[in-house]
């Protein structure tokens, strides 16, 4: 009886393999995180790669219009359940499929994206997860290293909704703290240079948040930065990885298996229109020491206490 018991508990997919397609807008670290995190918590629940399921993964490399091939591509197939990473890949699966589950992760706000009805009932073949980012506790972090900071920019891509609406909360908080903003936009990669470059004699520190071209390009934000002793800050561990002074952000790679445990429930008959869009509470402190001494930076004692990671 025991043994009948443990093969029932493993999914019964027959001789064929579930496919999943991973439809990713632009690969760095924190999307790779999620996207690995979505694996790892279906295999948690069962849901092996090469065993019982194969994923499809294709990358936009942060352009829209391949973004838009990808979703039609994966409405062609007969797929079992799709992961679109990152807003922009979001939308195109949402606006293109409208039968496959679509599973959603690293999305900061999906009602105001058009992906979701809302929040609470999706209200569609899509649920999953938000990194919506804590903009306010990530700008009073800044103070905490700058006291009198007067200044700080914020470099984003005005074509995405997630960063437009993280941009809207800075500026909402920046109010609050006493904090001038001040905005510098790019379309793609190439222009993140000279969008820092213009930033650096105006400001008295940087602020990065969750955007997939700013993200990608981070070591040309961090060497125009660090040229004029300009300290950026930013929003997800990989950006103070790479030399970002600290950030209070989410784990990716623990959001992505958020979202793989609830694709899992999905492939064993949940409706994704009964889920409840999900986000992270477990933020964590991430501080780079090395980057905080080579710009001369003290790093307040309790924070060094704090920290999960320290670079």
């Amino acid at each position: 009886m025991m043994v009948f018991m443990l093969i029932m508990s493993v999914p019964v997919l027959g001789a064929d393999l579930l496919q999943i397609g991973i439809s990713q807008f632009v690969e760095h670290p924190a999307l790779d995180a999620a996207r690995e995190g979505f694996k790892a918590g279906l295999a948690e629940a069962g849901f092996l790669e090469n065993e019982n399921v194969e994923f499809i993964v294709e990358s936009a490399q942060a352009d829209f219009a391949t973004a838009q091939t990808i979703a039609q591509k994966f409405r062609q197939k007969n797929l079992d359940l799709i992961l679109a990473i990152a807003t922009p890949s979001a939308q195109t699966v949402a606006n293109l499929i409208k039968t496959t589950p679509v599973l959603i992760t690293a999305v900061t706000d999906p009602v105001e994206a058009g992906i979701v009805d809302n929040m609470e009932k999706p209200g569609k073949n899509i649920t999953g997860t938000t990194d919506m980012n804590p903009v306010k506790r990530q700008l009073q972090l800044i103070k905490q290293f700058i006291p009198d900071v007067k200044t700080v920019g914020i470099l984003y891509n005005a074509g995405e909704v997630n960063s437009v609406v993280q941009v809207d909360i800075a500026k909402e908080a920046a109010t609050e703290l006493g904090i001038e903003l001040k905005e510098a936009t790019v379309t793609n990669t190439s222009e993140v240079a000279l969008a820092t470059s213009t930033l650096v004699n105006k400001v008295d520190a940087i602020y990065v948040p969750t955007d997939n071209i700013i993200v990608s390009a981070m070591p040309s934000v961090l060497k125009v930065a660090n040229q004029n002793n300009i300290p950026v800050f930013g929003s997800e561990n990989s950006q103070v990885e790479k030399g970002a002074i600290a950030t209070l952000g989410l784990d990716y790679f623990l959001l992505g298996k958020q979202t793989g445990k609830m694709a899992a429930e999905v492939l064993n008959g949940s409706s994704p229109a009964e889920m409840s869009i999900q986000g992270s509470s477990d933020l964590k402190l991430y501080i780079n020491q090395t980057a905080a001494n080579n710009l001369s930076l003290e790093i307040p004692a309790d924070l060094l206490e704090k920290a999960d990671k320290i670079y």
